[in-house]
C-alpha cells in the first residue's frame, strides 16, 4: 500500500499497474481501490469501471480494449449480431459484455454472458455470431460447438503438459483451434492473438494518461 501511495504521488509517473493475481494474504480490492484513477492504466478502479459502463471517457481494461481494437481494425461486423461471452471475470468477461452491448462501433451486439452455472451452454454457444472465450480451461470449445462463419476470440492461455516439447509443455487457448478454425470467418490464435493487443492497449492507456497530464 505504501508503494502504491508513492506511485500515486510521484508526478514523474503517468500510469502504473498492479500485476494480478496477488498472493492470497493481500487484499486485492483494497490495493486496486488505492490506485489513483488518473493513473489506473489497467482500467480496474471502480471509477474507471463506472465511467466505462456509462460510456464516458476512461481507461478501458486492457484485454477488452485490445479485443475491441481487433474487431475495429479487421472491420468485423458487430451491429445486431449475437455475441456470447464465456466467463464473467472483472478483467475480461464482464467488461467485454458491457462494451459489446453499447451503442458504438464496434458494439450494438445482443450479448449473452455465460459462466460456470449457465445451463445448456453448448446450445447458447452454437447460436453465437461472435464468441469471446475467457474461461481458463484449455481447448474447452470444440468445433461442434461453433456455427459456420462465427467470429471467435480466444482469451485463454494455459500450459498443457507435452513431453514432446523441450519445455515439457505447450501453450493452449480456451478454444480447440484445429477443430474450430475451419468453421470461422475470423479466429484469434494462442499465443499471438489477444495477448499482444493487451500489451498494446496498456501502452495506449499509458500514452493517454501522459496526454491527460500535459493538457
Amino acid at each position: 500500500m505504501s508503494i502504491v501511495d508513492e506511485l500515486n504521488k510521484d508526478e514523474s509517473i503517468d500510469g502504473f499497474i498492479v500485476q494480478l493475481p496477488l498472493p492470497k494474504h493481500i487484499d486485492e480490492q483494497k490495493v486496486l481501490l488505492a490506485i489513483d484513477p488518473r493513473k489506473d492504466v489497467d482500467g480496474f478502479h471502480p471509477e474507471n469501471v463506472g465511467r466505462m459502463a456509462l460510456g464516458l471517457p476512461c481507461y478501458l481494461p486492457a484485454t477488452p480494449y485490445g479485443i475491441m481494437q481487433l474487431l475495429e481494425r479487421y472491420n468485423v461486423p458487430t451491429e445486431g449480431k449475437n455475441c456470447v461471452v464465456i466467463g464473467r471475470s472483472h478483467i475480461v468477461g464482464s467488461p467485454m459484455s458491457i462494451l459489446l452491448s453499447q451503442n458504438t462501433n464496434p458494439g450494438n451486439c445482443t450479448v449473452t454472458l455465460t459462466h460456470s452455472r449457465t445451463q445448456d451452454l453448448e446450445s447458447i454457444v452454437r447460436n453465437a455470431d461472435i464468441l469471446v472465450v475467457a474461461l481458463g480451461k484449455a481447448e474447452f470449445v470444440k468445433g461442434e460447438m461453433v456455427k459456420e462463419g462465427a467470429v471467435v476470440i480466444d482469451v485463454g492461455i494455459t500450459r498443457v503438459p507435452d513431453a514432446s516439447t523441450e519445455r515439457g509443455y505447450r501453450i493452449a487457448g480456451d478454444v480447440d483451434f484445429d477443430s474450430v478454425s475451419p468453421k470461422c470467418s475470423f479466429i484469434t490464435p494462442v499465443p499471438g492473438g489477444v495477448g499482444p493487443m493487451t500489451i498494446a492497449s496498456l501502452l495506449k492507456n499509458t500514452l493517454q494518461a501522459a496526454g491527460d497530464k500535459t493538457n
